[in-house]
């Protein structure tokens, strides 16, 4: 039996990211440049019997819970046969952020391997803009990709848990805030606010562009009166459900105007075997390098314990003294 992971602060690990690979087919505004990002070499990604071994050691530390991450994973090679190991773990979800677009060919596969927990990103519903923000035309791919979601559902009888993330940047897609709401209800699925962050080489990133999640919540009230599930903290979102019934959920991720850095049970694990104990860390621990250096379970295990006990207070995006972290989140893992 392993003491479980804790913090300085005594925040315990619960949840952990994996970045699968850096690579992608997008080249989102906020979170890569279009032009001149170097990929990792291959040969320093992760293998899937690497991924496996950690993910073990990160639950005897308390995760309970694992986000497959990229890049865009479905890019990465021999992706089913992780998948199904990861889905054979006793974890109490495993989950995916995609672009949605590779779901026509991979969904069915990941659906019967275990895989049931989707988060799609998507920025705005009109094409133009759409193909602005992640500098392809792609919506009609992506909507394909959440049809096929939805078809699953209706084939296997099991549900799918579907997210719908949505950046909101001042000027570009705030107007668009009702039209998710409506998708929301019509779909049935959970919509997520993201305010927008700091974390692309030529993002244009200021706190002038940043719509406070307080604001789209009061615009959506004003037409679809929302109770309150659950608050931010151990979750990135605050919950809220439409007071007349309908189906869906909206949710808020504030990390900007409202840090809940205090309560962040977090880590993420990159493509190429860093531990990062902050989405804004500037200090990375090499896993990789201890694996293939031939590093035992409690050798590995001490490693990770000892970086989360100095795991940071917070992001300090509000501070003077914030520094963007040199990797961009398509290296770091979304």
């Amino acid at each position: 039996m392993r003491t479980p992971f804790q913090d300085r602060f005594g925040r315990p690990v619960e949840k952990l990211r994996i970045s699968l690979t850096d690579r992608c087919n997008f080249r989102c505004t906020y979170c890569m440049p279009e032009e001149g990002l170097d990929w990792l070499d291959r040969s320093t990604h992760l293998s899937n019997t690497e991924i496996v071994r950690l993910t073990r050691l990160f639950m005897a530390g308390g995760v309970t819970q694992v986000r497959l991450t990229g890049g865009e994973p479905l890019l990465r090679p021999q992706l089913l046969p992780l998948i199904e190991a990861l889905a054979a773990l006793p974890l109490k979800k495993l989950s995916m952020t995609t672009n949605a677009t590779l779901l026509p060919r991979f969904a069915e596969d990941l659906y019967l391997r275990g895989l049931r927990s989707f988060n799609v990103s998507l920025d705005s519903l009109l094409p133009e803009r759409f193909a602005q923000a992640v500098r392809r035309d792609a919506l009609d791919q992506v909507k394909s990709g959440l049809n096929t979601l939805n078809a699953l559902q209706t084939q296997h009888g099991h549900p799918c848990d579907i997210k719908i993330n949505n950046v909101i940047i001042k000027g570009f897609n705030e107007d668009e805030v009702l039209d998710f709401a409506e998708l929301a209800r019509t779909q049935g699925w959970t919509i997520r606010f993201i305010e927008f962050m700091p974390l692309g080489k030529d993002d244009h990133w200021s706190h002038q562009v940043v719509v406070p999640g307080a604001t789209l919540l009061a615009r959506i009230q004003a037409k679809y009166p929302l109770i309150q599930v659950d608050s931010a903290g151990k979750n990135p979102a605050s919950r809220w459900r439409f007071a007349d019934g309908s189906p869906g959920e909206m949710g808020f991720i504030n990390s900007v105007s409202e840090p809940f850095c205090a309560q962040c049970n977090r880590v993420r694990l990159t493509a190429d075997g860093q531990l990062r104990t902050c989405l804004f860390s500037l200090q990375e621990h090499n896993l990789r390098q201890l694996l293939r250096a031939g590093a035992d379970d409690d050798t590995l295990y001490a490693a990770m314990a000892d970086a989360v006990l100095h795991k940071e207070a917070g992001h300090l995006i509000n501070s003077p003294q914030f520094e963007r972290p040199e990797r961009t989140m398509s290296s770091i893992g979304g």
